[in-house]
């Protein structure tokens, strides 16, 4: 079997290692996304998902947009008899899905149709789901709207992060992949329509999804800080002593019992009070420019009064 993998986020590693040490198939090509700058000095630098690819001699293809004609006449040369993609960042045209004859294959992370988007991960900490996952899909022209093929469950845990559950879900997917691609070989692939009844869309964010809101309850704020964890991260305006204001990050929080106004905070430690009720204890913080602390280290040198909205942001 002849497959082309399409993805760019690390996620996608597992499942591109299991196609390419299985003897049943031939990964043709990687399709990702374009270098992107990065560190201090701003230089291109490829993605793992590329480095891995060019390390076992695959071609790799980096078109800026994979719907141009060109990139899709790259892939049909290819002859490819199937499609495998996860989280590669564009919408496929329907023109490269036409393409492999045995059709194409998402990989999304996320029991669908719960989570469809570009943030299934976060979305699901989040909305405080009890359980993830991954969902093998018939790719149509919509967003994450194709047949399911099948799907591998996990737990989502007290304490669970994006980064956690993204890795939990990065070494499911080729779980689900291999019984994908069996139930393909040997005929009896299905399609299962999805229930838009119960649909629900993970928007893509950016930084300032990652502003706290202290209105919202103690368990909301603590799950945000969760779902937002390595990427975007959680922020909040801070007010010191002295009129001095900044803005911090917030790296771990959870949720306490006890009541205060919005923003205010009680006691002697890093304990925020929230609209909504609850109190949340501040854990891990970062200040511009500085390192990741404890809180208790960062009250040593900083006298905190108010935060969020209380701070004047």
């Amino acid at each position: 079997m002849k497959i082309v993998f399409v993805g760019s986020g690390d996620i996608g590693l597992p499942s591109l290692r299991l196609l390419l040490g299985d003897p049943r198939v031939e990964v043709c090509a990687l399709v990702t996304q374009p270098d992107r700058a990065a560190g201090r000095g701003l230089r291109e630098k490829p993605s793992a998902i590329k480095e891995l690819a060019l390390t076992h001699g695959l071609p790799v293809l980096q078109p800026a947009r994979l719907r141009d004609p060109g990139p899709i006449a790259e892939v049909a040369a290819l002859q490819p008899d199937l499609l495998v993609v996860m989280a590669y960042g564009q919408i496929l045209s329907q023109a490269l899905l036409d393409v492999p004859p045995l059709g194409c294959l998402n990989l999304h992370a996320s029991l669908l149709p719960r989570h469809r988007g570009a943030a299934p991960i976060h979305a699901a900490i989040l909305a405080g789901d009890a359980v993830s996952g991954v969902t093998v899909m018939w790719m149509a022209a919509g967003l994450d709207t194709g047949d399911m093929l099948l799907a591998e469950q996990c737990g989502i845990s007290a304490d669970e992060t994006a980064g956690s559950l993204h890795d939990k879900l990065a070494e499911l997917a080729p779980v689900a992949l291999r019984a994908a691609l069996a139930q393909i070989r040997e005929g009896r692939a299905t399609r299962v329509s999805q229930d838009e009844t119960q649909a629900t869309y993970a928007a893509k964010l950016d930084r300032e999804s990652g502003r706290i809101d202290w209105r919202e309850s103690a368990e909301q704020v603590a799950r945000k800080i969760r779902a937002l964890h390595p990427w975007p991260g959680s922020f909040t305006d801070c007010l010191f002593e002295g009129g001095q204001r900044s803005q911090i990050k917030v790296h771990r929080a959870a949720p306490r019992e006890g009541t205060a106004p919005a923003g205010e905070l009680q006691g002697t430690g890093f304990l925020v009070g929230c609209g909504a009720g609850g109190l949340v204890e501040v854990i891990e913080v970062q200040a511009p420019g500085g390192r990741r602390m404890s809180a208790d280290e960062f009250l040593r040198g900083h006298r905190v009064t108010r935060v969020g909205q209380a701070a004047g942001g």
